[in-house]
């Protein structure tokens, strides 16, 4: 079980990440990814999710009959998805539209309730905040990634509509990658999306295979210089 905050960020990020290694949460990373602005919004609204209710489950968690633990963390799960859904019909409306169902629906991901039972019950405040950050971070991640993947081969752009974001003038952060590009139908439909993941997850494990690699010859680089030495005497 991860200690250090290093140790915390390393598995939200990377290490245990939950699209890529736990595969949590993937109806709505395969839903919703299909341009940036869309992943970057669920990405954000489900990271605030995350940092909230794992601090007050932290908060509470010796208050807290272990019989009545699940109910209470999908109660406090439930609170801060409905804050974020205010707030993202206050800031950013047409956003909100877009993702639709998938905003109230978080009350249902996976990796909230896994980290509220797994980890913010049983760590102290910060611990658990910085877990729920990094967790949130690392899905932020994965979503924006994909997205941005279907978005250039599905449409030719990144970042479009950038102001349902970031407000109007924010037109300038649309990037066009190809003039007059005609679009590739099958990143943006669903199958495009389990094949985009795909190659994220294929990725991830050469990384993971040849940093353990790298980190064998290096543990036996000391052996071998050993041995030679002694037979040279």
């Amino acid at each position: 079980m991860a200690e250090t905050p290093r140790e915390i960020i390393n598995e939200g990020l990377w290490r245990n990440n939950t699209a890529l290694v736990q595969l949590l949460g993937l109806c709505p990373l395969l839903a919703v990814s299909g341009t940036v602005i869309n992943a970057l919004g669920l990405g954000l609204a489900t990271t605030l999710v995350l940092g909230g209710s794992n601090v007050t489950v932290s908060l509470v968690r010796n208050l807290v009959r272990p019989e009545l633990r699940i109910p209470t963390f999908v109660l406090i799960i439930a609170c801060f998805v409905t804050a974020v859904e205010l707030l993202m019909k206050a800031f950013v409306y047409d956003l909100y539209l877009i993702l639709g169902i998938f905003i109230p629906l978080i009350v249902t991901n996976c990796v909230i309730i896994a980290r509220a039972e797994s980890f913010a019950s049983k760590h102290n405040v910060g611990r658990s905040l910085l877990d729920g950050l990094s967790m949130g971070a690392g899905f932020t991640l994965v979503l924006v990634v994909l997205g941005g993947m279907r978005e250039a081969i599905g449409h030719g752009t990144l970042l479009a509509q950038a102001e349902l974001m970031f407000g109007a003038g924010s037109e300038w952060l649309t990037v066009t990658l190809v003039d007059d590009y005609r679009g590739y139908l099958l990143a943006i439909l669903p199958p495009g999306a389990f094949i985009g993941l795909g190659l994220l997850i294929a990725l991830k494990n050469v990384i993971d295979r040849r940093s353990a690699e790298r980190a064998a010859k290096r543990q036996r680089a000391p052996l071998g210089t050993a041995g030679e030495a002694a037979g040279s005497s």
